[in-house]
């Protein structure tokens, strides 16, 4: 018997149990009679997660990464970990790169400290095919489980995201509307994000009544993804005779390699050649010149993920998906 049992048979939410064992006063008198009748009945004995703070609590939270050296996801931590810290929370870190059985041996480990709850950092988490986030579902069924940026929809587990194709499509607009006409697209990554971003980047060339062109559209694989591979890629388009005026990348560290490129091209930025890239990492400001990009508004989505991870873990009722709006920052790299 469980905190789920218990729901089902009493015919509530989860959240609604919890805030029962943990005596909140957001509970009608009815409804806690009848979730407790039915714990009575079955001689149940609430857990560490069924009861939030209000048991054996560990006071640790589970943060689940796949590469702490990525300035985006290496930002995210410093941020998570120094929230929680605020509320009496330590964190344990584990990375698992980016392998599903690297992630499934990640979370049962976490599992094995007692963490609180777990947040997964970024959309490497969830997979294609529904039978392989087997092991999100079976870890959300004992403790509860946080997507950073990431869309997953199941019991107990909740999503703090960025709105990628929209913030994409409005960067793309952006570089038609200063007057480039031929936009390289660069990307590196086929998850649920990526495909998001690839969507708002077709959507914005259709939206001008535009044909998309795919061989504008270049994939780069991680093992591919350094600056002087990026490089080296686009002089080799180039010399291919593939025509482009404009460079937007899925992440601010493609956006680099694209500056290596105009500079050995002895091509002018912002003249021959604009650049956006997405994240609005610091590398955006070390860059000469220094480098427009989307922010997807990293600090208020990892934060909103320890509000989220805090509130259900006091039994309140917590919102299953939050979506924040990202915004282009316009620096040198652009007209």
């Amino acid at each position: 018997m469980n905190i789920y049992d218990i729901s089902e048979k009493a015919g509530v939410s989860i959240a609604t149990v919890s805030r029962v064992l943990n005596d909140s006063p957001h509970v009608s008198q009815k409804t806690r009679e009848k979730v407790l009748a039915v714990i009575n009945d079955c001689d149940y004995v609430p857990n560490a997660f069924a009861r939030g703070l209000g048991l054996n609590t560990m006071k640790t939270i589970g943060l689940l990464c796949p590469d702490a050296s990525d300035p985006y996801l290496s930002r995210a931590l410093s941020i998570l970990e120094k929230s929680f810290r605020k509320h009496h929370y330590d964190c344990l870190l584990c990375c698992t790169e980016r392998t599903l059985e690297a992630r499934q041996q990640g979370i049962e480990l976490l599992k094995s400290r007692h963490v609180d709850g777990i947040i997964l950092m970024g959309s490497t988490f969830v997979e294609t095919r529904e039978r392989d986030n087997a092991y999100i579902r079976n870890a959300a069924k004992q403790v509860p489980i946080v997507l950073l940026n990431a869309s997953y929809s199941c019991d107990n587990v909740y999503c703090v995201m960025c709105d990628e194709q929209r913030a994409t499509m409005e960067a793309t607009q952006y570089l038609l509307d200063s007057g480039r006409k031929n936009i390289l697209y660069l990307y590196h990554s086929k998850n649920y994000n990526g495909q998001k971003k690839l969507a708002g980047f077709r959507a914005a060339i259709e939206s001008r009544g535009l044909t998309v062109n795919d061989d504008l559209i270049r994939f780069f694989s991680d093992e591919k993804n350094s600056v002087p591979s990026v490089r080296d890629q686009l002089l080799a388009l180039r010399e291919s005779g593939l025509e482009f005026d404009a460079i937007q990348t899925s992440e601010d560290v493609l956006a680099i390699g694209a500056v290596k490129y105009a500079k050995a091209a002895k091509l002018s930025i912002p003249r021959n050649l604009s650049i956006v890239g997405y994240n609005n990492s610091n590398i955006c400001q070390y860059s000469e010149p220094e480098i427009t990009s989307v922010d997807n508004k990293l600090q208020a989505v990892s934060e909103q993920c320890v509000a989220t991870m805090l509130g259900v873990l006091e039994g309140r009722e917590m919102p299953q998906k939050i979506v924040f709006t990202g915004e282009l920052v316009k620096r040198d790299s652009t007209l």
